[in-house]
């Protein structure tokens, strides 16, 4: 399954400091509809993509919607930062 949204990057300033996107509610109520592709705490492994750059990683569940977490060489290679809104592309791994 592939999504495509925009969305603005926010800083969580907790004890270890993270970027993310927030997956707008139409979508997450798809990923809801393909469940069997969470693993523990209810998270998704993904690909993500924004501009040029692609990686894995694992949407988030936050506050009843799922969060994409930005990783520092992805701000860096795409010179985002808190506030910005970007385009977001995620495929979903499916669990082997």
């Amino acid at each position: 399954m592939d999504l495509q949204f925009s969305g603005d990057i926010w800083h969580w300033r907790g004890p270890a400091p993270w970027y993310f996107v927030t997956v707008p509610e139409p979508e997450c109520d798809t990923l809801r509809s393909w469940s069997y592709a969470s693993y523990g705490w209810g998270m998704i492994p993904v690909v993500a993509r924004i501009g040029g750059t692609e990686w894995e990683t694992s949407l988030w569940p936050k506050d009843g919607r799922y969060v994409v977490p930005l990783k520092a060489h992805v701000r860096r290679a795409e010179q985002l930062d808190e506030g910005g809104t970007v385009a977001v592309r995620l495929a979903v791994r499916l669990p082997e």
